[in-house]
């Protein structure tokens, strides 16, 4: 994949801020807009706890579910073997670009879990790691139709993914004193 610059909203987030907090609430509205998503949020981890929350949603209306979670929550030990692409996360295999959760390959994707649990219909599971350990999920999605992932949204993705994961860390590390 060739390298493609940060679309201007985007990198004056990543140029204007320097606090994790402060750069994660802006950069989700920003990415959600220059994806054209429905809805863009970020799963959070602490790997050493297994404990993780939801601190950032942004959702182009009120219809679109809300994903915020304010209490970091033990990740339920069967999460793994329910969720395939949790267990890819997991893993620290390489993100998931699902066009259509309806068709997708069941080994890849619970479109029962998916259904029940996000409700959307098209997702970008961008899996954020350091060190081989999952530190967060960034999760851009469509709902009611399916989606193609261009190569300019798997660029972005790929150039967020390095400069978020070390924001996510430090955030979780904050908050785990």
């Amino acid at each position: 994949m060739t390298y493609l610059a940060l679309p201007a909203t985007i990198q004056s987030i990543l140029d204007r801020y320097s606090e994790p907090d402060s750069i994660l609430t802006a950069i989700l509205p920003a990415l959600g807009e220059v994806l054209q998503c429905d809805r863009c949020f970020l799963y959070l981890r602490n790997p050493q706890t297994k404990f993780g929350k939801i601190p950032y949603c942004w959702r182009r209306n009120q219809e679109i579910p809300n994903m915020i979670t304010s209490k970091w929550e033990l990740e339920p030990p069967s999460l793994p073997e329910e969720d395939p692409l949790f267990a890819a996360a997991l893993r620290t295999d390489p993100s998931i670009y699902i066009e259509d959760v309806e068709t997708a390959n069941p080994e890849v994707v619970n479109k029962d879990f998916e259904r029940r649990t996000f409700g959307h219909r098209a997702l970008i599971h961008a899996h954020l790691f350091q060190n081989g350990e999952l530190w967060g999920i960034l999760q851009p999605c469509v709902f009611g139709q399916k989606r193609v992932w261009s190569e300019f949204d798997h660029a972005i993705i790929t150039q967020l993914e390095s400069q978020l994961t070390p924001l996510v860390v430090s955030y979780v590390k904050a908050e785990n004193k």
